[in-house]
């Protein structure tokens, strides 16, 4: 009997180690965060990049786009365009040397010599017109031909071919056209947009030379 009671007593030690053991290891088991699919703990700062600042960048608002006329686009009789000056007296222009096509209600249209006020150089003569009923783009063929009337272009040398130029901020269509036999002299530059269309002459010029002070002088002139 005591030999039975001492081997029952040596099994009933046996079986409450080894229950210790394993409840021990189930509380190691159960202390440590679960790894994350990258290898992180999730417990630790890196496993909770949702919660972090960089978590929520796909929420960050978004630039808004750039805000377009809230209307249609109208041409300036504007005192400078281009870093030139509206040229007046005895430089002024005094009339209309290219004929702008129809002219309806509500269209408006604008001309001007600009300048070195010194007297420096030749101007650059400007013509153009605003809320254009038909494509714009005819309307600046139209301008091109009868510029190229004033200057007394004779058809029989070529119909000089327009090239595009970088139309810059205000979009649309920007062309110019060599009237020349050689690299330089008279060039006459256009633009054509959403509702407005005009054309400009400048005198011993380069398509490169005139496409830019063109198109810088467009920013001041229409809006």
């Amino acid at each position: 009997m005591k030999r039975a009671s001492a081997t029952r007593a040596g099994l009933t030690a046996v079986v409450a180690l080894a229950i210790l053991t394993v409840g021990g290891c189930r509380t190691e088991e159960e202390g440590l965060p679960a790894a994350s699919p990258s290898g992180r703990a999730s417990g630790s700062p890196a496993g909770r990049a949702s919660g972090s600042p960089a978590g929520h960048a796909s929420e960050s608002v978004s630039p808004k786009p750039t805000t377009e006329p809230s209307g249609p686009r109208t041409l300036e009789d504007a005192p400078t365009a281009g870093g030139l000056d509206k040229l007046t007296g005895g430089r002024a222009l005094t009339d209309v040397p290219v004929d702008p096509g129809e002219m309806r209600d509500g269209m408006k249209l604008v001309t001007g010599n600009y300048g070195d006020a010194d007297g420096k150089g030749a101007p650059v003569l400007f013509e153009g017109v605003d809320h254009v009923p038909e494509d714009t783009n005819k309307r600046r063929e139209h301008l091109f031909r009868g510029m190229l009337e004033h200057i007394q272009w004779d058809p029989e040398l070529g119909n000089p071919q327009a090239e595009p130029v970088e139309a810059g901020p205000l979009g649309g269509s920007v062309e110019c056209l060599l009237a020349s036999l050689s690299e330089d002299g008279n060039v006459i530059c256009g633009w054509a947009d959403e509702g407005t269309a005009a054309v400009a002459l400048f005198e011993n010029s380069t398509l490169a030379d005139a496409g830019k002070l063109f198109v810088a002088m467009r920013a001041d002139l229409e809006h």
